[in-house]
C-alpha cells in the first residue's frame, strides 16, 4: 500500500503543478522514524539483560528480534487498518469495546491471565503475551467518540447523556484497578473525559466529573499502601535509594550522566542491570544517558508534533462535519500525548512511578501494535479529509 502511494507521488504533475499527496507523508515518516529509533534504543537498552538472564537464552539479540517481529506485525496491522473507512470503525466501535471488556475480564481469571510482580495484566498466547489494557485504550477512544456523536442531543442531560457513559467507564476502571493497572486507567480516563468535553458535554457536568475524578484518585492513593509508597518514594527517592527509591534514583543518575550530548550510543552504564525495566518503562532514561539532553529534546518535540498533527487532522475533519472522525483523532492525540507525558514525567522524577511505556519506542508487543493501528486510523482520517477537499467521496 505504501509503495503504491509513493508511486502515485512520483512527480505527478498537472498543468505544471505538483499534485497534493493523497496521505500525510510527514506523519507517516515521523511514525516510521520513531519506530526505527525505538528499535535501536530497545536493542541498546536490553543487551545486558538478554545476555545475563538464562530465560532469554543468554542471547544479546533476544529483545531485538522480538521487537522487530512486533514492529512487522504492527505495521502490517496498520496497513490493513488503513484500508477500512472510518465509518466502518464507527460501526464496529460498540462491538470492539465489548471485546475489550471481555479481555479485561479474562486477564483476571486464574490460569488464563499471567501475574508478574503482583500485577495480572497479560494473557499468554502461543508466541507472545497479549496485554488487553493496551487495546482497550484504542477501543475506549472509539466507543466514547461514537457515543458522543450518537448522544449529542443529550449531552446536556446528566441522566440521559452522561450517566450511561459514567457507568460503563466505572466498569472499565474497576477491571483495570483489579489487575492493577493504574497507568492504563489514567490514560483511558483522560481520553474519555477529553472526548466528552470536546464533544460538547455540559460544563457543570464536566466540572463535577473532574471533582469526582480527583477525589477518586486521592482515595485510591491513600487506601492503597503500595501506591502511597510510590508517592512518598517519588517525592524523595534519595531517602531510600536501595529500596522504594531505587528505580527512580538510577533513572536520575542516567539523566545526570547524559548531560548535553550523552555518553554515546551503547555507552550507558545504568542499563547494565542497574536500572530495572530499562528497555520498557525507563527507555527514556537510557536515551538521556546515551544521547543526552538533545536526544531527549528530540523525542519530546516529536511527540509534541504528533499530538499537534492529530488535533490539526481533527480540526479538518470537523470542518467537513465528520464528527466521529474528529473526536477519534483528538482522542488518539490525547492518548499519545498523555501516555508519553506520564512516561517522561516518571523517567524525570516529575511523576510517581507508573507501569506505562513510551508509545512507539518502548519494548512491548501489544503497545506497539495498538499504536500502529491507532496511527493508521489517524492517517485514514487525514486521507479522507484530503479526498473531500478535492470533491471526492471519502
Amino acid at each position: 500500500m505504501i509503495d503504491s502511494m509513493n508511486g502515485m507521488m512520483t512527480m505527478l504533475r498537472e498543468r505544471g503543478k505538483i499534485v497534493a499527496p493523497p496521505y500525510d507523508q510527514a506523519l507517516l515518516w515521523a511514525v516510521l522514524l520513531l519506530l526505527s529509533f525505538g528499535l535501536v534504543m530497545v536493542y541498546s537498552a536490553s543487551i545486558a539483560l538478554a545476555e545475563a538472564d538464562k530465560s532469554f537464552g543468554h542471547q544479546s539479540t533476544y529483545f531485538l528480534v522480538r521487537h522487530t517481529i512486533f514492529l512487522i506485525i504492527g505495521l502490517l496491522a496498520g496497513l490493513v487498518t488503513f484500508q477500512f473507512p472510518t465509518r466502518f470503525w464507527q460501526k464496529m466501535a460498540p462491538l470492539l469495546f465489548l471485546v475489550g471488556l471481555a479481555l479485561l475480564v479474562l486477564v483476571l481469571i486464574p490460569h488464563i491471565g499471567r501475574e508478574v510482580n503482583g500485577s495480572r495484566r497479560w494473557i499468554p498466547l502461543i508466541f507472545f503475551t497479549l496485554q488487553p489494557s493496551e487495546l482497550m485504550k484504542l477501543f475506549a477512544a472509539m466507543y466514547v467518540a461514537d457515543y458522543t456523536v450518537r448522544k449529542a442531543a443529550f449531552l446536556h442531560s446528566f441522566t440521559r447523556g452522561f450517566l450511561p457513559m459514567l457507568a460503563v467507564m466505572l466498569l472499565v476502571a474497576g477491571l483495570l484497578l483489579r489487575e492493577p493497572d493504574f497507568g492504563a486507567f489514567a490514560v483511558i480516563a483522560a481520553v474519555s473525559i477529553s472526548i466528552l468535553w470536546l464533544g460538547g458535554i455540559n460544563g457543570r457536568i464536566f466540572a463535577g466529573l473532574l471533582v469526582m475524578l480527583v477525589t477518586g484518585l486521592v482515595f485510591l492513593i491513600w487506601s492503597s499502601p503500595y501506591r502511597l509508597q510510590r508517592i512518598t518514594g517519588f517525592m524523595d527517592p534519595w531517602a531510600d535509594p536501595y529500596g522504594k527509591g531505587y528505580q527512580l534514583s538510577h533513572a536520575l543518575i542516567a539523566f545526570g550522566r547524559g548531560e548535553l550530548f550523552g555518553v554515546g550510543l551503547g555507552g550507558s552504564v545504568e542499563k547494565l542491570l542497574y536500572l530495572p525495566e530499562a528497555h520498557t518503562d525507563f527507555l527514556l532514561a537510557v536515551i538521556a544517558e546515551e544521547l543526552g539532553f538533545l536526544g531527549v529534546l528530540a523525542v519530546v518535540l516529536a511527540f509534541v508534533w504528533l499530538v499537534m498533527r492529530a488535533f490539526s487532522i481533527a480540526k479538518e475533519a470537523a470542518l467537513y462535519e465528520r464528527n466521529f472522525s474528529a473526536l477519534l483523532a483528538q482522542g488518539i492525540g490525547v492518548w499519545l500525548g498523555m501516555q508519553s507525558f506520564i512516561n517522561m514525567g516518571v523517567n524525570m522524577g516529575l511523576l510517581p512511578t507508573k507501569g506505562l511505556t513510551l508509545p512507539l519506542l518502548s519494548f512491548g508487543g501489544s503497545g506497539i501494535v495498538a499504536n500502529c493501528i491507532a496511527l493508521a486510523i489517524l492517517l485514514r482520517i487525514d486521507y479522507e479529509n484530503r479526498r473531500l477537499a478535492k470533491g471526492l467521496p471519502a
